[in-house]
């Protein structure tokens, strides 16, 4: 029922969620940022001890009651999460920017699911379906509030009751159908029996 660049575009709440998940985006990337400077990072791997000899994994040292391994790792270990947080981050941004509502949604969806949907990612991953549900909400009832749009669904739930029309005012007007192009269309032949 809204006209198209309503549903394909972002209004004030939508487009501040939006800045929102890039900054936080960005931030993530920052934090990757001191470990891209140094020159080596030291990190540590943890895992629950096995119950029989050994306990622990090849490299693996038992301490307490786990298995620990010190890895030294070099810059170029942490540039592509680095690159990915803050490429997406900035896509995030550019979008939300231009309010193009397609955008926003593939770039929150791509990261929730790179950072890891179960985890961190959730929170782009719920951003990403929100902006879903709420073109969807645009596109059949003409309003993207939960209220607004569960007034206009029950509007046309008694309606449907009553057996009478849907009376919108904001209802896209019907085009007749094209004529047949001569040019094109075959000329029909006449059955045999």
């Amino acid at each position: 029922m809204a006209p198209r660049e309503v549903v394909m575009g972002l209004d004030k709440l939508e487009r501040g969620v939006s800045f929102g998940a890039a900054g936080v985006a960005l931030i993530f990337a920052a934090l990757y940022f001191p470990r891209i400077l140094a020159k080596t990072t030291i990190l540590h791997l943890t895992a629950k001890p096995g119950k029989v000899e050994p306990f622990c994994a090849q490299d693996y040292t038992h301490k307490a009651t786990l298995c620990i391994r010190t890895l030294v790792t070099h810059p170029a270990y942490w540039l592509p999460a680095f690159m990915a947080l803050a490429i997406i981050g900035l896509f995030i941004l550019f979008f939300a920017f231009r309010k193009k509502r397609a955008g926003v949604i593939v770039s929150c969806l791509l990261l929730g699911l790179y950072i890891g949907a179960l985890s961190n990612g959730l929170l782009f991953v719920f951003v990403g379906g929100w902006l879903i549900i709420r073109a969807q909400r645009l596109t059949k009832y003409g309003d993207a509030s939960f209220s607004g749009s569960s007034r206009k669904a029950k509007e046309i739930s008694k309606a449907r009751k009553e057996g009478k029309p849907v009376q919108s005012s904001d209802t896209p007007l019907v085009k007749p159908a094209p004529e047949a192009s001569k040019r094109y269309t075959p000329k029909q032949r006449k059955r045999r029996r």
